[in-house]
């Protein structure tokens, strides 16, 4: 591994990426791994790890194939297998996921790969005894279940731990918005200013941001829950588990045969192998001929938290609906204040036409107009009439 690790340094190959790699005993490492050694070591698509690149702009997925499970959702980028989670720049802000992926998968039991009831019901014999009764009764069978079901696979695990990282991210990120919205909201519809329009602007973008993001993480766990195919190939343990017997079992039987049926066998196995791949659509099931796990408890799994993502959607609608019944508030009194403004428009408009009416009148009256009547009134205010002015004799001339 140092000798591979000083070539992988010193050759001329690009350097590869920082992966935090977490064990299911609680063990973790950071390794740097070029992406076809990625490839190779969890049996993925190239197309599957441009999606866990932080520079790439892909919609939230949780995809499962052969040997391993790609989880994109929002901050949680992780590929799980059915033994280690690998975290790609784990320095960046996916450094809590891998705290919480230490602390989750450190305190939880491993659940065993196959248990020997499983193997004597292969083996066609009879089953061991439990401790609590007959070898093969109920009770036995119930305390397994019920062990089985509280231990869930690694991969369950892992899987639960990148879903509440998610989804507590969105609803911390909810919780603060919230905070910050509703004083907001309430001072706005007090005092409405250019400094509160604009808090309320940004606080909107916020709101439209965190609800599209909310959004893609509950459609892409409906997708999961309305798919059984998919959540079938989630179940990485069990079909490890699947694989191990059949090439047990394959090996056990298929010495006894003869060399020719032993080949019919295999050809006739690897053509339903092919059959099945290319019915599955390339997406890694078909390599698992016969394998059908149970998907409860996976189902229930995705179902707690598609409600928690879909309760911290509602959140997020009622904020809406609050936003915009401010908007609507907000127009009804800026469209008060302008019917008074109207008014107050009309009313000076009014006045105005009554002072010009008045002045025009004035300035009627005031006018110089020639009236008869006026002119005799100022020549009987003289002392002299011309009537009498007619009536005397012309003055006589007198010789000397």
């Amino acid at each position: 591994m140092a000798a591979a690790f000083t070539r992988r340094r010193h050759g001329a190959a690009a350097p590869g990426v920082e992966w935090a790699a977490v064990s299911g005993a609680g063990a973790w490492s950071v390794e740097e791994v070029r992406k076809h050694q990625l490839m190779r070591r969890t049996g993925l698509p190239a197309r599957d790890l441009r999606a866990l690149d932080p520079a790439l702009s892909y919609p939230c997925s949780i995809v499962g194939r052969d040997r391993a499970v790609v989880v994109n959702l929002e901050r949680a980028r992780a590929v799980i297998t059915a033994t280690e989670v690998l975290v790609p720049a784990p320095r960046d802000p996916a450094a809590p996921l891998v705290r919480n992926l230490l602390a989750r998968l450190a305190a939880s039991p491993t659940p065993p790969q196959a248990s020997e009831e499983d193997e004597a019901a292969e083996d066609g014999g009879a089953l061991p005894p439990s401790p609590g009764g007959v070898g093969g009764g109920s009770g036995g069978r119930d305390g397994q279940a019920s062990a089985r079901d509280k231990a869930l696979p690694f991969e369950f695990r892992a899987l639960e731990v990148c879903l509440e990282f998610s989804c507590k991210s969105l609803e911390q990120e909810t919780c603060t918005l919230e905070k910050e919205a509703y004083p907001a909201l309430d001072e706005l519809s007090s005092n409405v200013s250019t400094l509160n329009l604009e808090r309320v602007r940004q606080i909107k973008s916020r709101l439209l941001a965190i609800s599209g993001r909310v959004q893609k993480v509950r459609d892409e766990l409906e997708h999961l829950l309305d798919d059984d195919v998919d959540m079938a190939a989630m179940h990485l343990s069990d079909k490890l588990a699947y694989q191990q017997t059949a090439d047990g079992r394959s090996s056990r039987f298929g010495t006894n045969k003869e060399p020719s049926e032993f080949d019919e066998e295999r050809d006739r196995e690897e053509d339903e192998e092919g059959e099945g791949s290319s019915s599955e659509g390339g997406n890694g099931i078909g390599t698992s001929i016969g394998f059908t796990p149970k998907i409860d408890e996976l189902e229930n799994l995705l179902e707690a938290y598609f409600m928690q993502a879909d309760g911290t959607l509602n959140k997020l609608s009622t904020l809406r609906e609050y936003v915009d019944d401010t908007e609507d508030y907000i127009n009804i009194m800026l469209d008060d204040k302008q019917n008074q403004l109207l008014q107050m428009g009309i009313l000076l408009s009014t006045a105005t036409l009554v002072m010009s009416c008045a002045i025009a009148i004035t300035g009627v009256f005031g006018m110089n107009i020639t009236i008869p009547l006026y002119t005799a009134s100022t020549e009987e205010s003289s002392g002299r009439s011309p009537a009498a002015s007619s009536a005397l004799p012309p003055p006589s001339t007198s010789s000397p």
